[in-house]
């Protein structure tokens, strides 16, 4: 049964960086992060399919932010570069089968989120 932590949240300046981390346990074929800021709907960020290490990322965050794995370490990461105060939100990590998909309904487990903020 997969099981999913976050961790690396924090508060960053704009045009600032953070890394997210996702320890995580089973063999789900994608792993994706998602966010969700006060008063809107949770939105798909980045996936990974790890059977073949492709990578799909929100128009939002394309260029900006980076998802990764390793495997080794049972670790999702999310790197993420020059954070606008609109990058603000709970960010989860999940766990799901479906290759290139932000969406919600084909993630399975979910973690308990960590908390980013982008402020001056």
């Amino acid at each position: 049964q997969d099981s999913l932590s976050e961790s690396g949240g924090g508060s960053v300046q704009p045009g600032g960086s953070l890394r997210l981390s996702c320890k995580y346990a089973g063999s789900s074929a994608s792993r994706a992060w998602f966010r969700q800021a006060p008063g809107k709907e949770r939105e798909g960020v980045a996936t990974l399919y790890t059977r073949t290490g492709s990578t799909y990322y929100a128009d939002s965050v394309q260029g900006r932010f980076t998802i990764s794995r390793d495997s080794a370490k049972n670790t999702l990461y999310l790197q993420m570069n020059s954070l606008k105060p609109k990058d603000t939100a709970v960010y989860y990590c999940a766990a799901g089968w479906h290759q290139d998909s932000l969406m919600q309904l084909d993630y399975y487990r979910w973690g308990q989120g960590t908390q980013v903020t982008v402020s001056s």
